[in-house]
Formats: structure tokens, C-alpha cells, sequence
């Protein structure tokens, strides 16, 4: 992509509604723009990235046997009186009529429907177990929309079913889930923290919350540093494995400041392993049992022909928060330096070019149609601008590499750097080879 192609209405101003590093550079940057409060444009830079990363977390879903369908934005409130959640949730529900005047709501989640799609498609333990998975955009009519996407109304999530017939089975379901959650954040770059967790309004007796250690974040955390030790190679996708696993971090201390005991932390954690900082929740796994199926009539038909209500549970990934979040975790002295894995290109190209001098973007060019060919995700910014404009430019979009051909570069070797280090002079070769291994 040449930069003078790419829509990308980067602005020099700091926007005076964004109070935190994500919503600064994402309107800075060009990444969205606000269409009414709490709701965003995903523009050409932004939703790119999180594509990326909705492309990971859909991956990792898919390695654990999960299977991808596709709900609605709007559902009928029908289901939801049933369940006895419609009045509940609140007024984080937005509430709409059809021209027939049926009650509808633009979901802020899916239990109710995900459980509607089941009881009426399966009918015996035979198809069990079963995890179900979609990434769709939510509505929360929040009270106090802010900063920007990490507290917005309409939001991307990748929410997760598991369908079991026992509790015991059901928790084998949320441990494969917890070793994705895992698997997924550690794929993105982020550090994440799995902790228990309250359920709040969807309910149930276990739960999770996964948090990225970010300094802007809205909860306060205290943790052992040894909780990041943990590899997850060790353990299989055996039912005591992974049961083994999800006792090995929750035996790390880890919570917010709501189950903080200053006199435990000190006496657990070693001065030199304890992490006083804040974070960013990032996703949430719930275990419920049967809370909806009950309520819902989800039977199914058991070995020995009972009838009985499946056991449930819910899990959720922020995929357009995990943007915002990545921000938060990485911006630093006005640079941004996106994890590879989910990054707009793999490399820029900054050469130095003038209106007198068009050698330079030859030979960029000429880089650029030889990284190509290499299956290279790579920008060329063919910007007439001066170079000091051009790197504070690239700072802020945040391209984890970057090829700078001014007056050092030459046939043989070219200015190679990553962001936050030192220029190293490399031959076209060595380039290619560090790219395709990033």
C-alpha cells in the first residue's frame, strides 16, 4: 500500500474529548471516528488491525473444537421474558419496537438466544458435548460512554457457548476455554492475568476475568510477577491437565483492589516478584450450569431416558476493546509500537524524497515490489514531506519496522530498524528473512 493511497485522516491536534492514550492516538492516527457518543467509524487503519486480531482469537476458538455460527444484532424480548432477564438487565438494554409493535432489543449479549438455537436443533446426549462461538457487534446503552472504544455503546465480542450434561464435564469445557484465553492473549503480545472473578448480571458460580496490564486501567491490580512463568506447553488437553493447569494460576496470587489483603500480599509474594499496577479487562469466562437451560426448557435426553437441563456456560473476548487495550499496554513517549502479530504492515518504508529528487522513491519502489513478492505486508510512504515529519508520523501509526533509505543506504545495505531501537545497516536479504520470521 503507497501512503498517499491509504485513507488515513491523521490529524496534528490533540482531540480535547480523549482523556486516555487510546482514544488520543486512535483519532490522531486516523484509526476511527465518532459517528454520536459512544459509537465509532472503524476506519481503513483501525479496523484492519482488528480484523487481525479477531482473526487470532477465531483461531484459537477453532483449536479447541469450537464452532463458528453467526446470531443476530437484534432479538426478539420473547426469549429474554423467558429467561426472567428483561426487566433485570437493566437499562443498559436498548429497548425497540417493530412496526407490528413487537418488543425486539439489540443484544448485549446471547445466552437467551444461543439457548433458543439449541433446544430447538439438539435433542440427545449423543451430540454433546457442544461449544458454540460468534463475533458479532453487542449494544450496552452505557450511562457514561468514555474513552472511547474501551467504554463505548456498540462494541465487537466474540462470545462463546459451552453445552454439557454434567457439571463435571461442563467444567472440563471451561478449562479448554481458560487454556484458549490464555493461548489467545499470548499469541496478541499482551500480558493477561486471569483472576476469579464476580459473575454479575449473567450469573453463575465460576468465573474469570482476564486483565492486560496497562497503567490507564480502570482496575487496580496486585499480583505475582511468576504468574507470566506459567507454560502452557507443559500441560495436554487431557480432562486432569487442564484441570491442573487452571489450579496452577489460580494458586498465584492475583486480584483487584475489591479482594485486596495488603497483609496476605506481603506475606505470599516476595518483595521482588509483586506487581502493583493497573489494568484493562480484556475478557470474561463464565460456568453457570443450567440458570438459562432451566428456565428456557433446554432438555435433553439422557443415557438412561430422563429428560434433563444441559449446563452452560458463556465466555467472552473483547475484540474491538483488545485494540484499545493494545494501545494502553504499548504507547509510550508519544510512540506506538503495535505487537507484530497484529500490526497494520509488517514495514514502512521511509525514503527521502523531494519534488527535485525522485531517485530515492525509485529505489523505494523497487524495495517495495521485492518485498511483495515476498507476501510482505508492506507500506511505502511516498509523501513528499521532510523526514522529521515523516518519523513522527510513522511514531504515532506505530509499524513495528521501518526501511529508511536517505544518504546511508546504498545498492548493498539499507537503514533498517525497529521501533524503539537503533538503526543497524542490512543487505536486502537479511531484511526479508527477519520479516518473514517476525
Amino acid at each position: 500500500m503507497y501512503l498517499s493511497k491509504l485513507f488515513i485522516p491523521i490529524t496534528k491536534d490533540l482531540p480535547s474529548e480523549a482523556k486516555i492514550k487510546s482514544h488520543q492516538l486512535m483519532l490522531r492516527a486516523g484509526m476511527i471516528k465518532q459517528s454520536s457518543t459512544g459509537i465509532y467509524s472503524w476506519l481503513p487503519l483501525g479496523f484492519k488491525i482488528m480484523k487481525k486480531v479477531e482473526q487470532i482469537v477465531r483461531q484459537e476458538q477453532n483449536l479447541i473444537g469450537a464452532q463458528e455460527l453467526l446470531m443476530p444484532t437484534i432479538q426478539s424480548a420473547e426469549i429474554w421474558k423467558e429467561s426472567g432477564r428483561y426487566q433485570d438487565y437493566g437499562e443498559e438494554m436498548l429497548r425497540i419496537k417493530d412496526r407490528q409493535g413487537r418488543e425486539m432489543l439489540y443484544g448485549p449479549t446471547n445466552e437467551e438466544l444461543i439457548t433458543d438455537i439449541f433446544r430447538s436443533s439438539i435433542k440427545s446426549y449423543k451430540s454433546l458435548p457442544q461449544l458454540l462461538y460468534h463475533i458479532q457487534w453487542k449494544f450496552r446503552d452505557e450511562v457514561r460512554p468514555r474513552f472511547g472504544i474501551m467504554r463505548c455503546r456498540e462494541f465487537y465480542m466474540k462470545d462463546a457457548y459451552s453445552f454439557d450434561l454434567s457439571d463435571e464435564e461442563a467444567k472440563l469445557s471451561y478449562n479448554k476455554m481458560f487454556y484458549s484465553y490464555i493461548k489467545t492473549f499470548n499469541r496478541l503480545g499482551l500480558k493477561a492475568i486471569p483472576m476469579a472473578a464476580d459473575t454479575g448480571p449473567i450469573g453463575g458460580d465460576l468465573s474469570h476475568e482476564f486483565i492486560i496490564l496497562a497503567e490507564t486501567g480502570e482496575s487496580q491490580i496486585y499480583a505475582d510477577k511468576r504468574i507470566f512463568d506459567i507454560d502452557l506447553d507443559k500441560y495436554d488437553f487431557s480432562k486432569r491437565s487442564l484441570e491442573k493447569m487452571r489450579e496452577d494460576f489460580s494458586s498465584i496470587y492475583a486480584v483487584t483492589d475489591e479482594k485486596f489483603d495488603e497483609k496476605k500480599f506481603d506475606k505470599l509474594v516476595k518483595k521482588e516478584n509483586q506487581i502493583k499496577t493497573k489494568g484493562i479487562e480484556v475478557g470474561h469466562i463464565f460456568y453457570f450450569g443450567d440458570k438459562y437451560s432451566k428456565p428456557l426448557n433446554c432438555m435433553i435426553d439422557a443415557q438412561d431416558g430422563k429428560k434433563i437441563a444441559l449446563k452452560m456456560g458463556s465466555y467472552g473476548i473483547g475484540v474491538s476493546r483488545i485494540v484499545g487495550a493494545a494501545i494502553e499496554a504499548n504507547y509510550k513517549d508519544n510512540v506506538m509500537k503495535w505487537p507484530k502479530a497484529i500490526a497494520p504492515f509488517d514495514v514502512v518504508i521511509i525514503p527521502s524524497i523531494s519534488k527535485n529528487n525522485k531517485e530515492n522513491l525509485q529505489k523505494a519502489i523497487k524495495v517495495y515490489n521485492e518485498l511483495k513478492e515476498q507476501n510482505i505486508d508492506v507500506l511505502l510512504d511516498d509523501v513528499d514531506e521532510n523526514m522529521s515529519n515523516k518519523f513522527k508520523k510513522h511514531d504515532l501509526i506505530g509499524v513495528p519496522y521501518q526501511i529508511i533509505m536517505g544518504s546511508k543506504s546504498s545498492s548493498n545495505n539499507l537503514e533498517f530498524k525497529e521501533l524503539n531501537s537503533e538503526i543497524e545497516m542490512m543487505s536486502m536479504e537479511k531484511i526479508k528473512s527477519k520479516l518473514k520470521k517476525k
